[in-house]
């Protein structure tokens, strides 16, 4: 009975200090929902960390594609960062050369700058996505095609 009463009062003591479950935790290390293929080539997956809401004035959103996967030509009304976590992918903005994107890379697009990232042919990448709470406008198709020679031009292929 004593034993009993001496593990009940531990337990108890554990209880009364540990995290209560107020905190909202999300991880960057889920891979998040898969995407359908709407706007991109191959598969991606989505974990949407943070959602602008009334206290914070953007979102958080970690981006997962697969080796040889893009995304379409679109824009912003916000800028973007791009912060690489994981992995090689390409970006490139309208009217500039593509660029090769590595673990590590951060990478700012202007407001309304027309763009498109992707993973690398060989690696998957994964990068959080900061932006505001506005839609994306898609421009036009990214065809595999043009990603290839993309993958070309940067000696990737």
């Amino acid at each position: 009975m004593k034993k009993t009463a001496t593990i009940l009062l531990l337990v108890l003591t554990i209880k009364a200090f540990a995290q209560n479950g107020e905190y909202s935790i999300k991880s960057f290390m889920d891979e998040g929902t898969k995407a359908p293929n709407t706007h991109h080539i191959g598969e991606a997956w989505l974990n949407f960390l943070i959602q602008e809401g009334d206290d914070i004035g953007y979102n958080i959103t970690q981006a997962t594609f697969g080796a040889n996967a893009t995304l379409d030509w679109h824009k912003h009304s916000t800028p973007q960062v791009l912060i690489v976590i994981e992995g090689r992918g390409y970006y490139q903005e309208k009217q500039k050369e593509p660029i090769l994107l590595q673990k590590g890379d951060v990478v700012k697009c202007a407001k309304d700058t027309e763009h498109w990232h992707s993973s690398s042919k060989d690696s998957k990448v994964s990068y959080l996505a900061i932006y505001g709470n506005s839609p994306t406008v898609w421009t036009e198709k990214l065809t595999q095609e043009y990603y290839d020679s993309v993958a070309k031009k940067l000696n990737d292929d």
